[in-house]
């Protein structure tokens, strides 16, 4: 590759026109016009645009808007010396204060924003709900709900008061709301996941209070079960002492009061009181002679009156 073949490549830096780069006091007075006398400060530089195409920067001195610049393009037409006003805008500079960039109100979002009153809409897309029952009664070809059983529901039906407004025995709506499945959507398997995991890091395996407890849930007498395959893994506790009373916890979290944690020990019985009936203690009614400092002769002869 020729040296002429590398320059024609490399991109032309334009030359600042000179007529553009003079014209500082026309440039003043644009960013003047689109803000107010007295915010437009000192000029800070000029760059070259293009050909006869530059910008002149300026220091903005308004409150709120630290490090921004305002830029005015100015061009002029070849072989022409009437400097023209192209573009005038305020540009943040490379300290300037800048707002945070916008995140939507779904991503905002977080446990815990809600209040009484406030609504949170879910999107028709939303990867955490799934089709469910659709209110359709019609049965497709291969059900199993055939006339013949319509026709027994009917016959049935005849117990059922006008008053009550219930779906059809038999029918697929009364099937779906037997099984709990009459909505309109229900968690999708990227749901059910999402939900277990946020679960499971609050009252998991994970927590210093699991990693502290002498045994897990599992085999606590507070657990109450849950149905569903969520039931598979997390249950609620019915500790009131607990930390997680009235959470759904995972099956092998656990906390110091595990039912089974201290059985607190019955109190000592007292031993039965003993008897000796085989021995006899002598209890002498007066001193021995060869004991105490008592003469002999002092202790009087008669008895001491007792019987």
């Amino acid at each position: 590759m020729s040296a002429a073949t590398t320059r024609s490549r490399t991109p032309r830096t334009p030359a600042p026109d000179r007529l553009c780069v003079e014209a500082v006091e026309l440039a003043r007075e644009a960013a003047e016009e689109a803000a107010y006398p007295g915010v437009v400060g000192e000029h800070v530089s000029v760059v070259a645009e293009g050909d006869r195409v530059v910008t002149h920067f300026f220091e903005c001195k308004e409150a709120g808007y630290r490090g921004w610049r305002w830029a005015v393009t100015v061009t002029r037409a070849s072989r022409a010396k009437n400097v023209t006003l192209d573009e005038t805008v305020l540009l943040p500079g490379d300290d300037a204060l800048l707002a945070p960039e916008w995140v939507p109100w779904s991503e905002r979002l977080r446990p815990g924003d809600m209040g009484p009153g406030d609504l949170l809409p879910t999107d028709a897309d939303d990867l955490r709900l799934e089709p469910g029952y659709s209110g359709e009664d019609a049965a497709p070809p291969n059900s199993v709900v055939s006339a013949e059983m319509a026709e027994l529901v009917e016959a049935e039906d005849a117990d059922v008061t006008d008053r009550v407004v219930v779906p059809a025995r038999g029918s697929i709506t009364a099937v779906a709301e037997e099984l709990g499945m009459r909505r309109a959507r229900v968690l999708s398997r990227y749901g059910l996941h999402t939900a277990a995991d946020r679960w499971d890091e609050s009252f998991g395996a994970k927590t210093p209070m699991a990693q502290a407890a002498p045994a897990s849930c599992v085999s606590c007498g507070f657990l109450v079960a849950i149905g569903g395959s969520l039931g598979q893994a997390f249950g609620v506790c019915a500790n009131e002492f607990g930390p997680a009373d009235g959470r759904l916890v995972s099956l092998s979290y656990g906390c110091g009061g595990h039912s089974e944690a201290a059985v607190m020990p019955k109190p000592p019985r007292p031993a039965e009181p003993v008897l000796d009936s085989t021995a006899l203690d002598e209890f002498p009614l007066r001193p021995a002679a060869d004991t105490g400092s008592v003469p002999e002769s002092d202790v009087p002869s008669e008895d001491l009156g007792h019987s």
